[in-house]
């Protein structure tokens, strides 16, 4: 007799995945005290699986063992052509007391969304060692991070070289050639990102737009009087991609840095970081959260080297190739 039975998600499944998901977030805040407790509580965790469950076009399954829900797995798409063909499991969509059964979970899942046509597959894994290795054995890549560390406790200082200060309307030329510079940088190997890439004309058309908007604070990097860098720092709930468990209570937002690609290597890209970590810390976060492409070589080792530690994985797998 088989030890475990998988059948599709239903509605009834919510409470048991509820108490699943709380589970795999305590243990996951054992390691990463900064991110938000209330899905320790399963009242709170029921509405974020509830959510994953009611997003349009979601599916997925459960495994039951001795009449008790083991792991569930959820999914949906999402409408932006930029995924392709896709299918997300996002931060509460997924959770199992033994990390080898999510591969059976999506062995049963994943029919029927490539069945849709939906071969672009994602997922927002926790960074728990054996439920990565589970995914990646199941053809998964890593593709993009999350991270988080607190405010710094004691001023910093850039290089003695760079001046870093708060952005001026008539830095706006260089701000919106440095908003095309990066996903210039993002669609080059080894990132090789599909992103539009904004015209110059649109970017400046965007900082006269929002330069003055005070829920984000730009600062530029200086380096022989030239402005060869910025960054952005604004609140974490001015970011789509951080959501639910995934979300501090009370963070700041490290959501763009950049540097003119004749003045890399000059310290501009950590001094900017840390200058949106100081203004986290001078506005009264308790800690700053930022993400990056994994193949982005630059961002990738900039960040870690800053302090942040990566609390959730996106893996990827294209199927069919």
């Amino acid at each position: 007799m088989a030890r475990h039975v998988i059948r599709p998600f239903a509605e009834a499944d919510l409470p048991a995945a509820a108490g699943l998901l709380t589970q795999r977030h305590q243990e996951h805040r054992k390691r990463h005290p900064l991110l938000p407790p209330d899905y320790e509580d399963e009242r709170l965790a029921l509405v974020e699986v509830t959510a994953a469950w009611e997003s349009e076009g979601a599916s997925g399954a459960v495994m039951v063992e001795g009449g008790q829900i083991t792991g569930y797995l959820l999914a949906a798409p999402k409408p932006s052509p930029a995924w392709g063909p896709n299918i997300w499991v996002e931060a509460a969509g997924h959770a199992v007391r033994d990390p080898e059964h999510i591969r059976d979970l999506y062995g049963a899942a994943a029919t029927r969304w490539v069945d849709e046509g939906r071969t672009a597959h994602y997922v927002l894994v926790p960074d728990d060692a054996e439920l990565i290795d589970a995914w990646f054995r199941l053809a998964f890549g890593s593709q993009h991070a999350h991270a988080i560390r607190p405010v710094p406790d004691s001023p910093l200082q850039p290089p003695r070289d760079l001046v870093i200060r708060r952005a001026a309307r008539t830095d706006i030329p260089v701000l919106a050639e440095l908003d095309v510079v990066l996903p210039q940088h993002q669609g080059r190997s080894p990132v090789f990102s599909s992103a539009e890439v904004p015209t110059l004309e649109e970017a400046l058309a965007d900082w006269e737009e929002s330069f003055d908007d005070p829920a984000y604070a730009t600062f530029v990097a200086e380096y022989n009087d030239q402005v060869i860098g910025s960054a952005i720092g604004c609140s974490l709930d001015k970011s789509s991609a951080h959501n639910g468990l995934a979300r501090p209570d009370n963070a700041g937002f490290l959501g763009f840095a950049a540097v003119l690609p004749s003045a890399r290597g000059l310290g501009a890209g950590r001094a900017l970081g840390e200058a949106v970590l100081q203004w986290s810390a001078d506005t009264g976060y308790t800690s700053v959260v930022t993400d990056w492409r994994v193949t982005n070589l630059l961002s990738s080792r900039a960040w870690p080297r800053l302090g942040f530690r990566q609390t959730f994985h996106r893996l990827h797998r294209l199927i069919g190739y």
